[in-house]
């Protein structure tokens, strides 16, 4: 009896490692439905809030393999829901959808169709990871417990997140946890990147208005002259990180615009200014908006000028939960062993509002790496020339699907 128990234990055990090895193998087996399913996605790309269209796809697919399906939710954004079995836990999985503002450069045969528009983050990407293991797990199961797909809008600065949220995402869709993966040119295709704690910076962004006295460039001294103040204040700016933040800390003031005047010998009333500031620290977040409006206002006053700051709040720090983290990174292991997995990747001053569903259900966000070196795969996102790595579909879909019988395990 005790031989036997033991033998059962083994083939239990043995079914278990063989479980990443031949998810693999199954995903890969379908895995050109999804490829070409991504490659309309890119071939179609929305804008925020826009995203009727993929929306509308990503909602059938999910109502044909018999998920309960609400469209609508935070304006565009999607849920799935499948319920197997009796247990009580409840998983959240998201990506995204919506494309940018780019003109694609890839000359790829399913390059954008719409003028100025592409796909140049890989959200078409994960949209096709999750739809593949959404199907997998549909008509396999292997869980117990409920599944719910979120399908975002709005990610690109729309905070589609905060948007799903404060139209009841988690009140109509609770969930224990929520994990969520990006693609990330640079690494290794396939190679998996989890990091605990702080994992991407906030954003905020502030528009600077500067009114001086105009006048003739040849008397500037019957003048208050915007420009100057302007150029003082871009470099007074840089000292707020160097001076004014731990230096173990990060921290990011960028000026990506400055616009006065029209001519050479005129000097101008005005003067705008737009910033970027990046912090993975919600303290030292808040510290940089103090310190960046008080120094504006004294280097205006210095020389004459008024200053007008419209501060607006973007994206919260993103925080993995620690213990979800360890959860999602033995799951990486699983899949893809040692030589694939980071298990402590460095933080990146990017942001992403995944981090708002963090806020309020533990979880955590990894990275899927898209190639590095030479490979197509190494073009940063943002860029005309970038496009998903097809390789990823089958990778991505089996961690899904691993990630979720584990967690909606009886």
């Amino acid at each position: 009896m005790f031989e036997s128990a033991t033998a059962e234990a083994q083939d239990r055990q043995d079914e278990r490692l063989a479980e990443p090895a031949y998810l693999r193998q199954a995903l890969m087996s379908r895995v050109g439905e999804f490829v070409r399913l991504r490659r309309e996605i890119h071939s179609e790309p929305e804008l925020a809030f826009e995203e009727h269209r993929t929306a509308a796809l990503v909602a059938g697919k999910l109502a044909s393999w018999g998920y309960a399906v609400e469209r609508g939710v935070g304006g565009t954004g999607v849920v799935g829901r499948l319920i197997r079995g009796s247990g009580r836990r409840r998983l959240g999985l998201r990506a995204d959808m919506d494309a940018l503002p780019i003109a694609e450069a890839t000359g790829a045969a399913w390059a954008s169709r719409r003028p100025g528009l592409m796909h140049a983050c890989g959200h078409d990407g994960h949209t096709a990871m999750l739809l593949a293991a959404a199907r997998h797990l549909a008509e396999e199961g292997g869980f117990s417990g409920t599944l719910q797909l979120v399908f975002q809008p709005a990610e690109e600065g729309g905070g589609g997140a905060l948007r799903m949220i404060e139209d009841g995402l988690f009140e109509r869709y609770p969930c224990d946890a929520v994990f969520a993966m990006h693609n990330m040119p640079g690494v290794p295709q396939g190679h998996l990147v989890f990091r605990e704690g702080a994992a991407m910076a906030s954003s905020d962004y502030a528009s600077i208005t500067l009114t001086g006295i105009g006048g003739h460039g040849a008397m500037p001294h019957k003048a208050a002259d915007p420009i100057v103040a302007a150029s003082s204040i871009v470099m007074a700016l840089q000292t707020i990180v160097s001076r004014n933040v731990d230096p173990q800390s990060m921290a990011v003031v960028t000026v990506g615009a400055l616009h006065a005047g029209q001519a050479n010998n005129v000097i101008p009333a005005t003067a705008t200014l737009e910033l970027s500031v990046r912090a993975l620290d919600h303290d030292v977040r808040v510290a940089l908006e103090r310190r960046i409006k008080a120094l504006v206002v004294a280097q205006a006053a210095s020389f004459g000028v008024e200053a007008r700051i419209d501060w607006r709040a973007g994206y919260a720090v993103l925080v993995n939960a620690p213990e979800q983290t360890a959860f999602a990174r033995d799951v990486g292991l699983a899949l893809r062993g040692a030589g694939g997995v980071t298990l402590q990747g460095p933080a990146l001053s990017g942001s992403e509002d995944f981090a708002f569903m963090l806020q309020r259900v533990p979880g955590s966000y990894l990275l899927i790496g898209n190639g590095d070196g030479d490979s197509a795969g190494a073009c940063m996102v943002h860029n005309p020339g970038y496009d998903f790595n097809d390789d990823n579909i089958a990778i991505g879909a089996a961690y899904w699907v691993l990630l979720a019988r584990r967690f909606l395990a009886d």
